[in-house]
């Protein structure tokens, strides 16, 4: 089953790499930003999936990265390619702020105070004037000529975007993963066995906070702007829906859910304005009807599909 999921993948990353030689402007615009969001996804999946963190606010470390990136270059006069480097950097930090301050906390009260400190940082920068362009955010960002593009950033969001969940992967199956996951079945046995909860709980947040800050460069990338809302709790929820969706237990369920989420809002959108009524009715049939995600009714159904004679 594994191992034909993986082909699935493989043929899948085959056919993004020469998917823009077919597509106009907006639909490879329209797959770059598929590929961003199945990252910000999957980063965070790794901590609420595999860590069993209560990562509510987890955008909020896109979006300080993304914004690290537009004011560096905007107001410092920066070169974008540091700035695409100090913006993860940022995330990170962020993250070890806030899970240092969360860190006696647990489940449900982690989750909610997190929420709330990310608010705060969504406010700060809201009301931040003329330094973070306020509600209108930072437009016109300008980029290295080789991502300039729509085919340009479309490889470059796509080589970034494939390396990074790689990593992630790669983590996952490294010792470190498992003593994540085993944090998440069981922490109190964990400890007891000489782990220290803590510790491992804050390298995932930051390692989830990385992925999520190279994430919010990639939607630099794409857009050449940033906006307040990419800060705002509802993007969160939105990218939670993504990994329920796609199959919070699976390693690349995030970034099919991503993928229909990105899909479906865009189809939508061009209908109506009520996105987020139809966000929660997804919400909601998935938690009645698909409680493991797409992916995990493939995977069920696969089980359950007889042996072919060899």
């Amino acid at each position: 089953m594994k191992r034909t999921t993986w082909l699935i993948a493989c043929a899948c990353l085959l056919l993004l790499f020469f998917l823009p030689l077919g597509l106009s402007r907006f639909y490879i615009y329209l797959a770059s930003t598929i590929l961003a969001y199945s990252l910000l996804a999957t980063s965070l999946n790794f901590v609420l999936g595999y860590g069993g963190v209560y990562q509510f606010h987890h955008c909020v470390f896109s979006g300080a990265a993304a914004y690290a990136c537009a004011i560096l270059i905007t107001r410092a006069g920066l070169s974008p390619w540091i700035a695409f480097l100090i913006g993860p950097v940022v995330a990170v930090a962020l993250s070890l702020i806030i899970g240092l301050i969360c860190a006696r906390l647990s489940k449900l009260y982690y989750g909610m105070l997190q929420m709330s400190l990310g608010s705060l940082i969504w406010v700060a920068t809201y009301r931040g004037g003329n330094f973070t362009g306020g509600d209108d955010g930072i437009h016109g960002i300008p980029l290295p000529a080789i991502i300039s593009s729509y085919s340009g950033a479309y490889y470059f969001v796509f080589i970034v975007a494939a390396l990074s969940i790689l990593v992630m992967y790669l983590i996952l199956k490294a010792p470190f993963g498992s003593v994540l996951q085993g944090l998440r079945d069981n922490s109190l046995r964990s400890s007891m066995l000489g782990v220290n909860v803590r510790v491992h709980q804050l390298l995932a947040l930051m390692i989830a906070g990385f992925f999520a800050g190279v994430a919010g460069v990639l939607f630099v990338v794409i857009e050449a702007s940033v906006f307040p809302d990419m800060l705002f709790w509802s993007l969160s929820m939105e990218t939670m829906i993504m990994c329920l969706l796609g199959g919070w237990l699976s390693f690349l369920g995030p970034a099919l859910g991503a993928a229909l989420i990105v899909l479906l809002r865009t189809f939508i959108s061009n209908y109506t304005v009520y996105w987020g009524f139809f966000l929660g009715v997804i919400l909601m049939l998935v938690i009645f009807f698909l409680p493991n995600g797409v992916m995990g009714l493939v995977e069920e159904k696969l089980k359950k599909r007889p042996d072919m004679p060899t």
